[in-house]
C-alpha cells in the first residue's frame, strides 16, 4: 500500500493501522532551529483525543506522544529541531479487536472495507485499519510541528453545522471554540444545548450524522503557491479530502459563488496608508489565482455520517452473499466533531509546504 506520504519541502508520511500497537508519522523538511516543546504536540493531540464525552467515541485513548528523532534538548522543555526527520510514536492501548469480528468477512455500506478489500485482496476488519479515523492522530501530530515553520501564522477551526442544526454567524466567538464546556468545537455559544439534544438522539436511535468545519489560516503571507499545478487552494483542498470521511471542500465563498453576481463575489480593493492593499471582502478566502493575497486563509470541508452504525442495513460479504449488518463496538455519533484540529493540521501543513517551496524558489517572502 503506498502513498502515505504528503506534501513536498514538508513531508509527512504516516504509518500504523487503528487496532496495532502503535501508529506515528515521520516528519522530513523541518527546517533546523527551530524551537518547540512536547507540549505543544500533545497540546493538539488532545484537543483530537476520544473519550472526552459522550458525544464522540468512548475508546479510551491517552494519545502520549514520543518523540524518537529530529531534535536536540536544550534549557527546561524546549526542543530544538535539526534538519533531519522528526519521528513521532502514539501507542495504541485501548483496541477492543473483538467488537469487529462479526463484519470479519461483511461490507459496510458507506465504508470503505469493500474498495480495500477488492483493491488489496485483503482488509483489516480490526476497525478499518489505515482506513480508521485513528489514523488522523499523526497528521495533528505533524500539524503542531508546521505551524512552528510560518512565522505569525494562527490556524483555527470550528464546526459550523451539524446535520440539520447550524451555528448563528452573529454569535460567532473564537475563545469559545476551546472552552471546557463546548464539547463540539462551535463558536456560537447557544448552539451547545441545541447540538447536544440533536445528537443525544442520533446516538440514542443507534445513527450518526455529518458536520461542516471552517478553518481560518491567519498570518499567511501573500505569494504563496505557485500557477497552474502547484496553486495553494488545490493543495489545500487535496490535504482536507484526503482525511477520511471527508466528502467535499470549499475555499473562501465556495460554492455560494455560483449564485451571486460578479459586482457581489469581487474583492474590492484599495490603497491603505502604509503602502499596502486592503480588501474590502474576503469571498476568494485569502486566494486568487491560487496564491494567497494576504488576507485570511478560509476552507471549509463537509464530514459525511459515521459508517459504523447500531442500525441495521443491507449488504453483501466477500462470499456474495446478501447480509443485514449493524456494526457493534464504539464508534462517534459525529466524527465531524473531532475533525477540527485535524482539518487545522492539514492546513498547517499545506501552507508550512509552501511557505518552504516560495522561499525556496524565490528567496524571498509576500508582504
Amino acid at each position: 500500500m503506498s502513498h502515505n506520504t504528503f506534501g513536498h519541502l514538508f513531508r509527512v508520511t504516516t504509518w500504523g493501522e487503528s487496532h496495532g500497537p502503535a501508529l506515528g508519522c515521520v516528519v522530513d523538511g523541518m527546517p533546523p532551529g527551530i524551537r518547540f516543546t512536547r507540549g505543544d504536540i500533545q497540546a493538539e493531540l488532545d484537543r483530537r483525543r476520544p473519550g472526552q464525552s459522550r458525544f464522540v467515541t468512548q475508546r479510551r485513548e491517552p494519545d502520549e506522544v514520543k518523540l524518537l528523532s529530529g531534535f536536540l534538548e536544550e534549557e527546561g522543555e524546549t526542543l530544538v529541531s535539526t534538519g533531519t526527520p522528526i519521528s513521532m510514536l502514539i501507542e495504541n492501548v485501548d483496541q477492543r479487536s473483538k467488537d469487529y469480528g462479526d463484519i470479519a468477512r461483511q461490507y459496510r455500506p458507506g465504508h470503505a472495507d469493500y474498495t480495500y478489500d477488492v483493491k488489496y485482496g485483503l482488509r483489516d476488519y480490526r476497525g478499518g485499519g489505515r482506513s480508521s479515523a485513528r489514523e488522523t492522530a499523526s497528521r495533528v501530530a505533524a500539524g503542531a510541528l508546521a505551524r512552528k515553520v510560518v512565522p505569525g501564522l494562527k490556524v483555527r477551526g470550528a464546526l459550523v453545522s451539524m446535520g440539520q442544526k447550524s451555528i448563528d454567524r452573529s454569535r460567532w466567538d473564537w475563545d469559545f471554540v476551546g472552552h471546557p464546556d463546548n464539547p463540539f468545537f462551535t463558536p456560537d455559544p447557544q448552539s451547545v444545548p441545541i447540538f447536544a439534544e440533536y445528537l443525544d438522539a442520533i446516538r440514542k436511535a443507534g445513527s450518526s450524522v455529518g458536520a461542516v468545519i471552517e478553518i481560518v489560516a491567519e498570518g499567511v503571507p501573500a505569494g504563496l503557491g505557485a500557477p497552474i499545478y502547484g496553486k495553494l487552494d488545490q493543495d489545500i483542498a487535496a490535504s482536507l479530502m484526503s482525511i477520511n470521511a471527508v466528502k467535499g471542500v470549499e475555499i473562501g465563498n465556495g460554492f455560494e459563488a455560483a449564485h451571486i453576481t460578479g459586482e457581489q463575489n469581487a474583492d474590492e480593493m484599495r490603497m491603505g496608508n502604509d503602502g499596502k492593499p486592503i480588501f474590502l471582502s474576503n469571498n476568494a478566502g485569502g486566494i486568487l489565482g491560487g496564491i494567497s493575497t494576504g488576507q485570511p486563509v478560509v476552507a471549509r470541508f463537509a464530514v459525511k455520517p459515521t459508517s459504523s452504525i447500531l442500525t441495521p442495513r443491507q449488504s453483501i460479504d466477500r462470499d456474495g452473499n446478501n447480509v443485514e449488518i449493524k456494526t457493534k463496538g464504539r464508534h462517534d455519533p459525529c466524527v465531524g466533531i473531532r475533525a477540527v484540529p485535524i482539518g487545522e493540521a492539514m492546513v498547517a501543513c499545506a501552507i508550512a509546504d509552501h511557505y518552504l517551496r516560495h522561499r525556496g524558489q524565490t528567496g524571498r517572502i509576500g508582504q
